[in-house]
């Protein structure tokens, strides 16, 4: 039976993005759930390649109602709202252009939705066997529970509270609306936004088997970027509200400061540095084998030697600079790298 009107609204903001944006499309197209029950709206923040002419074509394709909605440049954050503006549906489920979604992603969203059994929810993100090697370990380095994992959603024994991400999240639009949508905050907005969420005293829930498929990185320089920024983030984040810098976030700075000193510290006195260097090591390459094995793959181990220590000193690094700068100079916000931040 066909509904008067979605009943859930997908939004996905987009810059320079149409290749991908195929593999998100065409995985929307296949979900399990009765199409009459949701719309998908790219909102396109000023993009400069195909993104418009690719996304028209898929309009006359789809068996789903799939709108385009564009606005000059201006973060990720405000073509989110402006998606949202656009939107006819009562629940809002974000997903990113880099994304591709499992067949029954929406079907287990609605149910979960039509029980009430929540106000907003956030999902995991995994990758495919058809990834990149790089892409496969950049995964592994983000989601297991040996690294971040347990502080991005991946499991229900988390090290710090959850916050839904915006790769895989929703909230009832009423909500939305109420709480301000999205802020100005050009990285971890996603994280700003559910901490608000939060303290609206709504009800949040993690919803392991939502899942979706992350095109990570495809090169160690883009990924330290992103890492770097979402370092100073977490500052950023603790200054808006503290509850957001819990004492775990500051794990990727110390173990960054701590390999700097070793390796200093093994000039200086070589027998105590040693078995520091040598644990370090041998827990970098036991993590690797272990993500070697979950992906079936000794490149990806190989790989993963090199990632995980690039997402700890990224992190880290851009950690140690902005608290600094926030907490010792008090200087304004700190924004680390800017250009093409999608």
């Amino acid at each position: 039976m066909a509904t008067s009107k979605p009943i859930i609204s997908i939004v996905t903001p987009t810059f320079n993005r149409s290749d991908e944006l195929d593999h998100l499309i065409k995985s929307i197209d296949k979900q399990t759930l009765n199409s009459d029950y949701f719309e998908m709206i790219i909102s396109d923040d000023g993009s400069t390649d195909d993104t418009k002419e690719k996304t028209k074509k898929w309009i006359e394709k789809v068996g789903f109602k799939l709108q385009y909605v564009c606005q000059n440049n201006n973060g990720p954050g405000s073509a989110r709202n402006n998606g949202v503006k656009n939107s006819n549906g009562d629940l809002i489920v974000f997903i990113d252009s880099d994304c591709e979604a499992d067949g029954n992603w929406l079907k287990l969203i609605y149910d979960y939705y039509k029980e009430n059994k929540f106000d907003a929810f956030g999902g995991p993100d995994h990758s495919k066997e058809d990834y990149l090697p790089i892409q496969r370990a950049i995964d592994f380095s983000m989601t297991s529970f040996f690294t971040t994992g347990g502080m991005r959603g991946h499991s229900k024994n988390m090290l710090s509270k959850f916050y839904p991400r915006s790769h895989n999240m929703g909230v009832k639009k009423a909500l939305f609306e109420k709480i301000g949508g999205f802020g100005s905050l050009r990285h971890g907005q996603d994280i700003e936004l559910s901490n608000r969420i939060h303290n609206s005293g709504a009800k949040v829930l993690l919803l392991t088997d939502a899942i979706v498929f992350h095109r990570r990185r495809t090169t160690l320089k883009k990924f330290f970027r992103q890492v770097f920024n979402w370092g100073v983030a977490r500052i950023n984040l603790g200054k808006i509200d503290s509850s957001m810098l819990e004492p775990i976030h500051f794990a990727p700075s110390f173990f960054t400061t701590l390999s700097l000193l070793s390796i200093i510290g093994l000039i200086i006195y070589p027998s105590i540095f040693i078995p520091v260097i040598i644990v370090g090591l041998s827990t970098l390459f036991f993590i690797s084998v272990i993500g070697g094995i979950k992906e079936r793959s000794i490149i990806v181990m190989s790989l993963l030697i090199i990632v995980i220590p690039f997402q700890i000193f990224g992190y880290g690094l851009g950690f140690l600079i902005a608290f600094f700068k926030r907490f010792i100079l008090y200087q304004d916000e700190f924004t680390g790298f800017q250009k093409k931040y999608y």
